[in-house]
């Protein structure tokens, strides 16, 4: 059942962040598999940082939405114009 919220907590992060990088994304589908990969990546960056700014669900989001904008935003430096 983790794994599920997990999967759904990083659709919702790709979402948010596709709205908050407008016009860096990809498009819907790809920005909602760049939330769950975001939700690892800002996991990490939470831990490695040693930053607890909310527990559980609205925690796990923030982290989430956040990694996937440092997600989004490097594979936009890759982006051909």
């Amino acid at each position: 059942m983790e794994f599920l919220w997990f999967i759904l907590i990083g659709i919702v992060a790709g979402f948010l962040a596709g709205l908050i990088m407008k016009g860096r994304g990809f498009g819907l589908i790809i920005n909602l598999l760049v939330g769950i990969a975001g939700g690892v990546i800002g996991g990490w960056i939470f831990g490695f940082l040693n930053i607890s700014c909310c527990k559980g669900l609205v925690g796990n989001l923030i982290s989430a939405t956040i990694g996937a904008i440092v997600l989004l935003f490097i594979l936009s430096l890759f982006k051909k114009k």
